[in-house]
Order: C-alpha cells, then structure tokens, then sequence
C-alpha cells in the first residue's frame, strides 16, 4: 500500500537530481531544487516557460542541435508512452547573470512519461546528469587512461546517435513506401462508398514499426442483397507485412464470393495462408450481411469480435464463433460460426486491435470504451461516427499499433 504520509512533493524537490515536469506541448509545469541550482534560474522564471524559448540552443554554435535533438526525444517519448534515453548532448548555456556570454556544458539525460489509465501521457519527466567535467578530460594533457576512456565513451555516444538517425530515416522511408502498397491495394471510400452507408478508415501506427500489417474488405456477394464485411491483422510490419496483407486480403475477397459462408471463407484463407510466408498468427473476421433478412452471419479466426449496435443503443459483442488465428493447426478443422439478426437503423463495426488496446490496460476496457462510444453516437451517420470513434479513442499522439475501422449502417 502508498503510504499517504509521505509528501511527494516535498520528495521531488529535495531529490538529489536534476528533474522537471513538462507538458505535451513541452511547457515546464514544475522542477526541483536540483534543476533551479543547475541552470541557475528562479522557478518564477522556469515554471510556465517553453522549453526552446527558455533555453535556447548557442547562436554562436551554427552546429548546435542540443534542442532540437532534446524535443525529437521528448516527442518520441509521447509518440510511444515510452522511456527514451538520450546519447550524451552538448547544450551551452547562457548563465542569466552575464547575457551573451555561453558557457560549454554537456548532459546526460532520459525521458519518461506519466500516463494515465487508459496510456495517454498527460506529463513528461525529464531527469538530466551534467557530465561536463567528464567531458572536459577530453581536452586536457594527462596520462590518466581512465579520463582518456571517458572522453572515448562520449566520442562513441555521439556516433551512435547520428547512427540511429540515420537508422530512423531508412525506416521512415520503408514506411512511406509500405504505406503506399498498403493504399494501393486497399479498397479505397469511394470503392465501398455504394454498400449501403458504409464508412472506412485506416490510420497507420505512430513511428516506423506495428504499421500495414491491418486490412479491410466489402465485397457484394451471390445469392440476394448481401455483402461481406472483413478485416484482418498480420503480425510484422514494413513492406513485408504490407505484402502479407495484400494476399490473404485479395484470397478472402475471392473466398467469400463463392463460400457457402464466413466459415468455409475463413476455412479457405487458413489453408492458403498456411503457404504464404509471414501470414502465420494471422488473425481475421469476416460477416456476411443479408440485407432481405435482416441477419449476420459470422466468423472469425483469432480477431476481436465486431461490434452490433442495435438501434435502441444496446451494443452486442458478435463473439459467439471465435476460432484460433489462421495458420495456427497444422491439419485445419471446419471452423465455427454465428448468427444474429437486427432491426433497420442498426450499425455493424469491424476494427483491429489499434482501435482498443492500451498498454498495461485489460482489453474489456477498450471494448467496453468502444461500445459506449458508439452507443452515445449512434445517430451519426456513418461517415461522421468513424472520424467521432478515432477521435474519442485514439490516444492524441497517434495509437503504437495501425488501426482498420469498418461501419456499415443497416
């Protein structure tokens, strides 16, 4: 248990270093004694500043990039809700008692978010170590090997920085381009714009990783006024992942237009994906609507379970047929599926699991968020209630995992 005698406040201040609290828009909300002897300010003059207006990098330096290298950090730490530490920085400082005058100093630092329940990061934590007389070692004559292998250390700090640079530069320009398969072989809004009051929508995931593995289909089927709805998830990400999703999407395509159902669509797809590399722990769900019937039918191959939102408000989980991933048995059995009816009015939702999982947060949180959201919003039509269920779902920064959302208003 916390014990709530303790006053963290008084804690943080007396910490024995250097720590302040920064918003997402990286305004100083609060720092220790430690950080206001360090820079030598009054926390009048720091607390409610802008980090780069209040310590701006050396205008004399045309190679400074203290900053900006500090805010890359800071906004990839918001990015993911994870820790991120820094190669060691040089960052002069212009002490406020001698204007124009910048004193050489370097810094060690690592960045941490505060989230809340539901990940979102409401606070960063930066916590800062000056090293500038380890540094300083490095320009003075002496036989001591130690202070020799210190400068060495920061030497080999600062070239493993601009290596993972450029490593962040080479997997952005695979994104760009996986992102650009994924848009080419996806059916585009306009493509499922004709099935009946249908909305789509895919966000890609925040960074270079987790992103074009998450799919959408609606395909007019035989036999009646029906149409199958689908997405899946592959595992992996990049141009790979992109590939993988373009086959098992374009073979379920082809599947649900003769199957006798979802299930025997699902059965095929398990078996091709079983020869596609990178398809395996694949996951899917797929529903044939009957719109003269007024009935879905469903199955689904290790994904989340859609969402029917009855036109009184009542939100019923489709999780009555959930069978293992594709590709998970080697001799594959028949799999299961359901059946549900609705009344006019009603709305169908398919997602991937970018829509709903949080780190460190159990997954009927994010369901039971997403169908109270739709639940409150259902008189939406369906164009307006995605761009409402990205918005009140997705975490401000972007979600760590691409996203795939499916309405089709019944």
């Amino acid at each position: 248990m916390t014990d709530t005698s303790i006053d963290y406040e008084a804690v943080f201040q007396a910490f024995p270093g250097v720590v302040a609290l920064l918003t997402p828009d990286l305004v100083y909300a609060d720092v220790n004694e430690e950080f206001l002897r360090v820079v030598g300010r009054t926390r009048q003059q720091v607390v409610g500043g802008d980090l780069d207006n209040l310590f701006p990098d050396n205008p004399n330096d045309p190679h400074a990039s203290g900053m900006a290298n500090l805010k890359a950090s800071l906004y990839r730490v918001l990015a993911t809700g994870e820790r991120d530490t820094m190669a060691l920085q040089r960052y002069d400082v212009e002490p406020p008692d001698r204007p124009g005058h910048w004193e050489e100093r370097y810094w060690s630092l690592v960045n941490a978010p505060l989230t809340r329940p539901d990940g979102k990061v409401v606070l960063l934590v930066l916590r800062v170590e000056e090293v500038t007389e380890l540094i300083r070692a490095h320009g003075r004559p002496s036989g001591s090997r130690s202070r020799a292998l210190e400068a060495e250390l920061y030497t080999r700090a600062r070239e493993l920085q601009e290596l993972n640079d450029r490593l962040r530069q080479a997997h952005s320009r695979e994104r760009e381009v996986a992102l650009a398969l994924q848009e080419a072989m996806l059916p585009d809004r306009r493509q499922v714009g004709h099935h009946h009051r249908a909305a789509v929508r895919y966000r890609p995931a925040v960074g270079a990783l987790n992103v074009c593995g998450d799919w959408y289909d609606l395909v007019d089927l035989v036999g009646g006024h029906r149409v199958g709805v689908s997405v899946g998830d592959v595992v992996g990400h990049g141009l790979e992942a992109a590939g993988v999703m373009g086959q098992l999407r374009s073979a379920l395509s082809a599947a649900s237009r003769v199957a006798e159902g979802p299930a025997q669509a699902l059965d095929v797809l398990g078996r091709y994906a079983h020869v596609v590399g990178g398809a395996e722990s694949a996951t899917a769900v797929t529903t044939f609507i009957d719109f003269d019937r007024h009935t879905i039918t469903y199955s689904s191959a290790g994904h989340l379970p859609p969402v029917l939102v009855h036109a009184d408000g009542r939100a019923e989980l489709l999780d009555g047929a959930t069978d293992t991933p594709l590709d998970a048995r080697p001799d594959p059995i028949p799999r299961p599926q359901a059946d549900t009816s609705y009344t006019p009015g009603a709305t169908l939702v398919l997602y991937t699991d970018g829509l709903i999982e949080r780190r460190g947060e159990d997954i009927d949180t994010g369901l039971g968020r997403l169908a109270d959201a739709l639940a409150r919003n259902r008189d939406q039509d369906p164009e307006t209630l995605a761009d409402t269920v990205l918005l009140e779902l997705l975490p401000p920064g972007g979600a760590t995992d691409d996203t795939a959302l499916v309405i089709v208003r019944l």
